[in-house]
């Protein structure tokens, strides 16, 4: 079910700050956790953090306890071997990243530079190259 076109967005971008430490990157989490705590409701699904790269695309992030679940677009594909660098994992077959969760804090200093906004979203269908909508 899509928002009508004369509602304004649930969401709304937030300008990024660059994140330097793992301290930064922890209390980022932290702040974000808290949102989707509080903005998300219990029937949702497909919820997560948009990252809108200042070079263009965008990659959509869930977490869960054991998994870090990304969805690159086709634009932001060109991040892949950075992505490669900051978790040491293998580029997939497709745009969707299956990481494991301690590499969190890595994926986002990796990340830091490159992001110009975040977004929180639902209904997102991660892995099915879904749209997520911010609304």
């Amino acid at each position: 079910m899509t928002a009508p076109l004369d509602t304004p967005p649930r969401f709304r971008p937030r300008p990024w700050i660059h994140l330097e430490t793992p301290q930064d990157v922890e209390l980022w989490i932290a702040e974000h956790d808290q949102a989707l705590q509080d903005l998300i409701k219990p029937q949702e699904t497909g919820y997560g953090v948009c990252f809108t790269l200042a070079e263009g695309g965008n990659i959509y992030l869930q977490t869960h306890e054991d998994a870090i679940q990304l969805d690159v677009d086709d634009e932001a594909s060109w991040v892949a071997p950075l992505i490669v660098a900051a978790t040491g994992a293998e580029i997939p077959r497709g745009s969707y990243w299956l990481l494991p969760a301690d590499r969190l804090v890595q994926l986002v200093i990796g990340l830091s530079s490159l992001v110009a906004s975040t977004t929180l979203v639902v209904g997102h269908r991660f892995g099915s190259r879904g749209q997520a909508q911010a609304y």
